[in-house]
């Protein structure tokens, strides 16, 4: 069967940039998923896909220009309803025989076969394959019918036939339909294939573009069309030009994928320049810079080898003409009002404090069942002095900084620019004399993930990070708005990184000082609770919450560790910020070699001590020893319990783990030779006892149980 390379481009008006690269890739995915479900393509078949402001593609290697052909087999129906007493086909039979296009000459090809209690009759056949035509016409619609399109617009049929209109992200113009050479005859949103196409809107060398080949596009939108029609070389160019322009300025542009991303599917044949504008705005903190410059312009702003901004930037053109000074002048031009709006805002800001700002926050609503943003403050500022005077924070500082924490929300650029909110009251706190730990507490309380840090830099930044998370996990969870699904509007799961993460920073920070954390998971949650409104929130959010928090950080461990290792960690819920050693220990004692043994012993004490009728005592009287074995383990336990427990309390989890390898032999020797459910009643509480002695033992650091297969 004759095989050739597929193209297929959809011409369109201008694409929403922001959805273009998930536009192109999911047109491409579908067409080529629907030619192989057809058997047009082969499932490794070489794929590139095109992505333009003004066009999306694909390019698919070795496309059959008609499927082969299968054999089917068509059930018709059960024997006993479709053959007679004498065997001769009913009119049912000859009806659905008729329906598939055969007649009585093919019932002595009819097979029979079992089906299920029943015997059936099946009519087999060769179905012709598709023909590319057919099947590329399926697959175009398919491929349209799943394109995520955020916005639909309605539009005249480009056939101009009648009144009819076609729904589509954008119009569409012209379309593209290439196997190798021939034009394959397939229309959609009232398009008929060709090979004509357009190239770029102003430096297009041929207008239009007729496409030879399907080979020969991308040569040729490159030469003639001046298009760089594929998103991912056009997005390389633009980083290799920005990385050129910068390079002898001793710059670098700001890294941002998005915005990268954005740019991308903004131009056609990118051309990179670089502005400047004045010094004076430099005196704008450089955060609401930046943001103007992205945001607005979608330019690169340049930082200098400290990450310090300049008064440059780089634009990328999707022109360029022999003078680009023209283009350059009037991007400067465009920029200076932007950054003019910026230095007001800031300027005014200053005009008043975050302490006289306060106030207003109680006309702001935080949300209609947990009152304004004023009472919401009140609540993060009580969680604030609580969890400070439990670390040992200065209670002062941190009531300060709560107290404060919101106040930039009323400010004019936050207003501008919301993506700046705790940043910029860092600014104004600085800027009106606030202590540095308080001004740097509200400038990192929207940290989202801070991964890269393993020690607490600012202790008042840890306690507001702390008390704005429970603030809101409290009282967002409590009036039922729980995270659903991959709906999560309020961030709850982010919030729950974040406390395990202050938990972990403040849990290291004690250890160096050979302290246990005195702060408490339980604990933390029922004073949060505390602050709120009696009947505000439903019950059991404490215990929900909690468990919430450990499911979200198992959730980010099990990537790193197997999941039975954070199973039997978590299975104990030990403190937070003990989790981590406890992976590593746990991990480091399944690799030994008795680890398995223990691991099936110690589930087999948990099931027996489940069964177990009325209390169990704690520890087993050694007089009442009637087998060896019994005497042994009891022996060893009492050796070995007291390494393991004082290890622990150490917190050399690893240590307290590997002393327990000992207790392999004694503890098979005990439930070899010794049968724990005796008729002596006496004697079987004190054989639970010892069990209930050696499951405590094992069982400190984490269920070992769960390590058993």
């Amino acid at each position: 069967m004759s095989t050739a390379n597929l193209l297929v481009e959809l011409f369109v008006e201008e694409l929403p940039p922001k959805a273009l690269k998930k536009l192109g890739e999911a047109f491409a995915a579908a067409l080529v998923e629907n030619l192989v479900a057809q058997g047009l393509a082969d499932a490794k078949a070489a794929v590139a896909s095109f992505a333009s402001p003004r066009r999306l593609g694909v390019h698919v290697a070795g496309v059959l220009a008609c499927a082969a052909d299968k054999p089917v087999s068509t059930k018709l129906m059960p024997v006993s309803v479709g053959l007679d007493a004498d065997g001769k086909a009913t009119p049912a039979l000859l009806k659905r025989l008729a329906a598939l296009g055969a007649d009585a000459s093919a019932i002595g090809q009819l097979r029979r076969a079992a089906d299920g209690k029943n015997e059936a009759l099946f009519y087999d056949s060769i179905a012709p394959g598709t023909t590319l035509t057919d099947g590329l016409q399926r697959a175009l619609e398919a491929a349209l019918e799943k394109l995520p399109i955020p916005k639909v617009m309605t539009y005249p049929n480009p056939s101009g036939e009648g009144w009819e209109t076609v729904n589509f992200v954008r119009p569409a113009h012209g379309l593209i339909a290439l196997h190798g050479a021939d034009v394959v005859p397939v229309s959609v949103l009232g398009l008929q294939a060709g090979r004509m196409t357009q190239g770029h809107r102003f430096e297009a060398r041929v207008d239009p573009v007729a496409i030879t080949n399907a080979d020969c596009y991308a040569l040729q939108m490159a030469d003639e069309g001046a298009v760089i029609a594929s998103f991912a070389e056009r997005r390389a160019e633009i980083v290799r030009q920005l990385q050129a322009a910068a390079a002898p300025l001793g710059l670098k542009p700001v890294e941002d994928d998005a915005l990268l991303d954005e740019v991308t599917a903004l131009v056609e044949r990118p051309n990179v320049l670089v502005g400047k504008f004045e010094e004076t705005f430099l005196d704008v903190p450089q955060e609401c810079l930046i943001l103007t410059m992205k945001a607005n312009q979608k330019y690169f702003p340049l930082l200098d080898a400290a990450g310090k901004l300049t008064n440059q930037f780089l634009i990328v053109s999707n022109i360029a003409p022999a003078d680009a000074s023209a283009v350059i002048q009037g991007n400067e031009r465009v920029v200076r009002p932007r950054l003019a709006d910026a230095k007001f805002f800031f300027d005014q800001d200053r005009k008043k404090t975050l302490v006289d700002r306060v106030p207003g926050l109680m006309k702001v609503v935080y949300h209609n069942k947990l009152g304004s943003q004023g009472e919401r403050v009140e609540r993060v500022r009580a969680i604030a002095k609580w969890v400070a005077d439990k670390v040992g924070a200065n209670v002062d500082l941190a009531d300060r900084a709560a107290e404060l924490a919101k106040a930039d929300l009323l400010t004019d650029m936050v207003g501008e620019f919301p993506e700046l909110q705790g940043i910029m009251g860092g600014y104004y706190a600085r800027h009106h004399g606030e202590d540095e730990q308080v001004a740097q507490a509200i400038a990192d309380q929207y940290l989202v993930r801070r991964d890269e840090t393993d020690d607490v830099s600012n202790l008042i930044s840890e306690v507001l990070q702390i008390a704005d998370r429970m603030e809101t996990l409290v009282g967002i969870w409590g009036i039922g708005l729980k995270p659903t699904g991959d709906k999560d509007p309020f961030a709850l799961r982010r919030h729950a990184l974040s406390v395990i993460k202050s938990f972990q920073l403040l849990g290291g920070m004690f250890a160096q000082m050979k302290e246990n954390l005195p702060l408490d998971i339980d604990e933390l949650i029922e004073f949060s609770l505390s602050v709120f409104p009696k009947g505000v929130l439903s019950e059991n959010v404490a215990e929900e919450l909690k468990l919430f928090i450990y499911e979200r950080d198992a959730n980010q461990l099990t990537g790193l560790f197997r999941a039975e290792t954070v199973a039997a960690v978590f299975a104990n819920m030990p403190p937070l910020h003990d989790i981590a050693k406890r992976l590593f220990a746990v991990r480091e004692f399944a690799a030994l070699p008795e680890a398995e043994s223990l691991a099936a012993a110690n589930k087999r004490v948990g099931n027996i001590l489940k069964k177990a009728e009325g209390e169990v005592d704690d520890k087993a009287d050694p007089a009442r020893f009637v087998e060896a074995a019994e005497t042994a383990l009891f022996a060893s336990l009492s050796e070995i319990a007291p390494r393991a427990d004082a290890a622990f309390s150490s917190g050399d989890y690893t240590a307290s783990l590997q002393a327990l390898a000992a207790l392999k032999a004694p503890v098979d020797a005990f439930f070899d030779s010794v049968m724990v459910n005796t008729d002596d009643p006496a004697l079987k509480a004190n054989r639970l006892a010892l069990l209930n002695q050696l499951h405590r033992t094992m069982n400190r650091v984490a269920d070992l149980s769960r390590l058993a297969a």
